[in-house]
């Protein structure tokens, strides 16, 4: 009994490390599957609404439900929605912007400050589904990277965008970016959007794991600066943590899963995280959760503090 007490593996709570284990029921595995579940589903109806007004003419009230594409639309018939790294691109360009586009970049911009912005790669961008896709292959075949890419180099492509767009007069990333492309391809039925994600298969899956969206893509790195405020994050519970690695495991851009930052923070704070849920669905000690941002300590707590500050000094 003793040997079989050492072999148990503690975790810095003193509390046995235990491993996910997939449940065996039904219910037990659509509630692991809950988050990409419902990501899928809000993919999956933002194209079917767009594809819907495009060709079956959907409307409500009498108005087109959802017409345009990610970069520029209207809902509804009078809800402008713009894609704001696609406008702060054209701005840059000195080319002048309607009053419509400006309020619709506003409008999103807004939506993802509050929710997290890098939300938009897990939950709405068309080509999370790709890329998942080949993670998931890559999870279950003895492929290695072939280079390694540091994550920061997205935020060099974004500034370069920008630099670009200023030189030629374009919206540089626009014309080139496979997001686009591809969305056109799937409502519209133009352009090259099926070699292009063809090509982010193929990258991800034998070059560079979560090579595109986690070390590549400029609008996912915009949209960790937008997120960096926002209010809804992932709660981080340090005193029930066995450290078990199971979130590193399945995580997009494991880099955010710092224990000692998140143990301080109370939160996955880094704006690199997607806020997928993914961590969330395999932990066993339901450590995280989503939650509020958290908020900062009361004044009636800092003068305890600091009370306590001065006796250690002292």
């Amino acid at each position: 009994m003793a040997a079989d007490t050492e072999t148990i593996k503690l975790g810095p709570n003193g509390k046995p490390v235990r491993p996910f284990v997939m449940p065996s029921t039904l219910s037990g595995k659509l509630n692991v599957w809950r988050f990409i579940i419902y990501r899928r589903m809000v993919q999956l109806i933002t194209l079917l609404l767009f594809f819907g007004t495009a060709h079956w003419g959907w409307t409500l009230a009498g108005e087109p439900v959802l017409q345009g594409n990610l970069s520029s639309s209207t809902l509804l018939g009078f809800i402008p929605l713009a894609d704001p790294f696609a406008v702060l691109q054209i701005f840059i360009t000195q080319h002048v912007l309607e009053t419509e586009v400006i309020i619709g970049a506003g409008i999103v911009l807004l939506a993802y400050t509050l929710l997290g912005g890098r939300v938009w790669c897990s939950w709405v961008c068309p080509i999370n589904m790709v890329t998942d896709l080949s993670g998931w292959i890559r999870r279950r075949l003895p492929i290695a990277d072939v280079f390694r890419v540091n994550r920061n180099t997205r935020y060099t492509i974004l500034v370069l965008s920008l630099i670009v767009s200023a030189i030629m007069g374009v919206a540089a990333f626009e014309w080139i970016s496979p997001i686009s492309m591809f969305h056109r391809e799937l409502i519209f039925g133009l352009g090259m959007g099926w070699t292009a994600i063809l090509g982010i298969f193929l990258f991800d899956l034998f070059i560079l794991r979560h090579g595109w969206c986690g070390h590549l893509c400029p609008l996912g790195a915009f949209y960790g600066l937008v997120g960096k405020v926002a209010p809804i994050r992932i709660r981080f519970d340090a005193p029930t943590c066995t450290h078990c690695g199971e979130c590193a495991k399945v995580c997009p851009e494991p880099q955010v899963l710092n224990l000692k930052k998140a143990t301080e923070a109370e939160m996955i704070a880094s704006a690199d995280c997607t806020n997928c849920g993914r961590c969330i669905a395999v932990c066993p000690e339901d450590t995280l959760r989503f939650g509020l941002r958290k908020q900062n300590k009361t004044d009636v707590e800092q003068p305890h503090n600091l009370k306590s500050q001065h006796r250690r000094s002292a």
